[in-house]
């Protein structure tokens, strides 16, 4: 019997969303005969561990990024912080490399994990930011990225390439010495005809502290209503556990299946405007409220984006009020995309 190739799937553990969005890769792979090794750190690998118990798992270097509690303070935060990332690049090139040797791995395939990559193997890099917008700096930023980008063999971009796109101008219209190859947006869910019987569902996830700021904000606001509501906090224990406050059903967590459901029986999403909440949204063909991290550049124009094209309304964090929720009766929500991964070509590399 053929020997599987065996091939390390490699997350940021930066909030949930990196960690997510390779479920439908991990889950492609394995479906077209293939072993996959995940590799991350933190509540990344806490979370696929559940998602994927029978399948070899292996601790990664951590970034152990964290947000400023002031927004405005974020970028400094970065900017300080670069040289602990580039650190952690080199350690983790350096496990890289020798969990080839000692897993006998065939393929890498990391998403934004910038130093992960061997050059014993082929190594693949999944962003949908070939843009790094960080205000009058986004030059810079942008081409710091690409010289880590380009030291990988192919920039895989989880949407399409065509003007109906995703990610705007964060995933287009930039070159790169390496091949660019876009997937359609990634999702691990399907979308399921059902009573929507959620009047609004939370989902909380990213970096401290901003998630338990917006937590306890929108705890407080929330409250006040009357409609029925579920909030997933995005913290990833041991045991998923719920409780009831007044109106408000809380969970640590939800896995997959749990998520998937909840979201489809939901009529409003209130969340964070993270790039693979986006694609989620999209694929259920949902209404959506945002609140973008204070700070993230990123986040910010996305909001700004959906908001433009009358998909979705935001707000600032500190801004908002249980009153805001009104305005997405003037929202068209999000229309749903059909995307399958051709495993067998998209695989071909390894």
């Amino acid at each position: 019997m053929k020997e599987k190739k065996r091939i390390l799937v490699a997350p940021l553990n930066w909030g949930l969303g990196h960690a997510t969005r390779c479920i439908p890769v991990i889950s492609e792979l394995i479906k077209c005969n293939f072993e996959p090794v995940i590799a991350t750190d933190g509540i990344a690998l806490d979370l696929l561990r559940k998602e994927f118990p029978k399948l070899e798992t292996v601790e990664l270097p951590s970034y152990n990024i964290t947000y400023s509690k002031n927004g405005f303070l974020f970028k400094l935060k970065i900017i300080l912080s670069f040289p602990k990332i580039l650190s952690t690049t080199i350690k983790e090139h350096k496990k890289a490399e020798q969990l080839v040797d000692s897993l006998n791995i065939n393929g890498i395939i990391s998403d934004n994990r910038l130093g992960f990559r061997s050059k014993k193997v082929p190594s693949i890099f999944i962003t949908h930011q070939l843009r790094v917008l960080s205000g009058i700096t986004t030059w810079i930023s942008s081409k710091i990225h690409h010289l880590f980008i380009n030291k990988f063999n192919e920039c895989w971009i989880p949407d399409y390439q065509n003007q109906n796109n995703l990610s705007g101008i964060l995933g287009h219209n930039v070159n790169l010495k390496i091949p660019k190859r876009y997937l359609g947006p990634l999702s691990r869910f399907s979308k399921k005809r059902t009573e929507e019987d959620i009047d609004t569902l939370v989902l909380l996830s990213g970096p401290e502290p901003q998630r338990s700021l917006l937590e306890e904000k929108l705890l407080e606001e929330l409250s006040k209503s009357k409609l029925k509501i579920e909030f997933v906090r995005g913290v990833v224990e041991n045991k998923q556990v719920s409780r009831q406050n007044k109106n408000i059903k809380i969970f640590n967590f939800l896995t997959s299946i749990d998520l998937e459901e909840k979201i489809n029986r939901s009529k409003l999403v209130l969340c964070r405007s993270g790039y693979t909440t986006v694609m989620d949204l999209a694929k259920l063909e949902k209404k959506a409220f945002f609140i973008p991290t204070p700070g993230q550049t990123e986040q910010e124009y996305l909001a700004k984006k959906f908001e433009k094209e009358n998909i979705a309304p935001s707000t600032l964090q500190y801004k908002f009020k249980l009153k805001d929720l009104d305005k997405i009766k003037n929202y068209k929500g999000f229309d749903s995309f059909e995307n399958t991964l051709d495993g067998e070509k998209l695989f071909s590399l390894f």
